[in-house]
């Protein structure tokens, strides 16, 4: 039995096929462009492709993300079912770290924190998702107002040992404050720094609202940047864990559902 779920974030398509349930065949993601549906089938055959299968040798297939209807009953990807982020980032951390009970998931344009049941289901949830100052593409615009590599933003942080608040709100106010800072000639490592503790300081009051429960997860895009945990334990003052794989945990849940509805069959 081999079933897939697709997440159609706001700037990647994440792919998991798994087989009976349990064992992950092949991940894959890719960057999503003008054409969604287009970037979504790409990377969904890029993941056929890894393992040698066809599209008709899966079965179900669920997807979720902001763009899951867009995949929702159209070939070749042809998800029969759709559900929210939320859901399927519960089941995915639930079945990776099974005595999870909050999770937080910092994507490209939205941030999430989810109180998770005992069998892996949605207690609560709360979601950022007015400004991306409290998502990944923050970090991504004050890195090009510093003219460095995204991939750098998260060591260059790390190098810094001085607290330098960051009192906007906004992303485009924030990339002001960053130009202020570096005619400062404040160094930018803890200007980096600044960007983390800024961003880290929203999700966390952003989390705090539900409550923390521990074992706390962190997964999506920013939880590979190394730059972001530190600051975000210090915050919530407990100690945080990150699956392997932490962007495709949402596409993980979407297949979990898929096995599940195959299963009924």
């Amino acid at each position: 039995m081999i079933t897939a779920g697709v997440d159609v974030g706001a700037k990647y398509v994440k792919i998991v096929i798994l087989e009976d349930g349990k064992n992950v065949l092949a991940r894959a993601n890719g960057i999503v462009e003008f054409d969604v549906w287009k970037s979504a089938n790409d990377v969904f055959e890029k993941a056929l492709l890894n393992v040698g299968l066809k599209r008709e040798q899966v079965g179900q297939v669920v997807a979720t993300g902001m763009g899951r209807k867009i995949v929702h009953m159209k070939p070749p990807i042809d998800a029969k079912e759709i559900v929210p982020e939320v859901i399927a980032d519960a089941k995915g951390t639930y079945y990776l770290i099974p005595t999870v009970k909050t999770v937080i998931d910092v994507g490209a344009e939205e941030g999430r924190g989810i109180k998770v049941s005992e069998n892996g289901g949605v207690r609560d949830f709360v979601i950022n998702e007015r400004c991306a100052a409290g998502a990944g593409t923050f970090i991504e615009t004050m890195a090009r107002a510093l003219e460095v590599g995204v991939e750098n933003m998260g060591p260059l942080a790390l190098k810094s040992m001085n607290a330098i608040p960051m009192n906007a709100q906004c992303c485009v106010f924030a990339e002001s404050e960053v130009v202020s800072l570096i005619h400062s000639k404040v160094s930018k490592e803890d200007i980096a720094k600044a960007i983390h503790d800024a961003i880290a300081g929203r999700i966390a009051s952003m989390v705090l609202r539900i409550g923390v429960e521990k074992d706390v997860a962190l997964i999506g895009g920013v939880a590979r940047n190394p730059g972001f945990l530190p600051p975000l334990k210090k915050e919530l003052n407990t100690e945080i864990l990150i699956p392997e794989y932490p962007e495709c945990v949402g596409a993980l849940g979407a297949a979990l559902f898929a096995s599940e509805m195959e299963g009924q069959k």
